[in-house]
């Protein structure tokens, strides 16, 4: 399975963890459901984004959508952690959403970094 392939699976399955811990979120206080709007706008974009990508026009295109998915994978850590530090959700039910956000950020910078590198050599 190639890794375009793995990681739209992967991303889509983030997504329903995000959605899932959101609607947690969700039945807690206002500042909780505040975080969760953030959480689930971000955490949901990567792979709506990592979908565009597969059927981006050109490979630009494809390099620009992998970047906004990376983009909003890492803004999706960030909340992950804020959730964690301002102990919203304790560290035990967030480390492997948080590990899976590291490995997300980790594959699209390999495919955006592997895809500048083949377009530049096209040119």
């Amino acid at each position: 399975m190639s890794a375009e392939l793995k990681i739209t699976e992967r991303t889509f399955n983030f997504a329903v963890r995000v959605v899932k811990l959101c609607k947690f979120l969700e039945r807690q206080d206002r500042v909780s459901r505040t975080l969760a709007n953030q959480l689930l706008r971000s955490g949901t974009s990567i792979g709506a984004n990592v979908e565009e990508a597969q059927a981006g026009q050109s490979k630009a295109d494809f390099i620009a959508k992998m970047s906004i998915a990376r983009k909003e994978a890492r803004e999706t850590h960030y909340w992950l952690r804020l959730l964690k530090e301002s102990e919203i959700v304790p560290e035990s039910q967030l480390s492997e959403i948080v590990q899976e956000a590291d490995e997300i950020i980790r594959i699209l910078t390999a495919i955006v970094k592997t895809s500048q590198t083949r377009s530049s050599n096209e040119k």
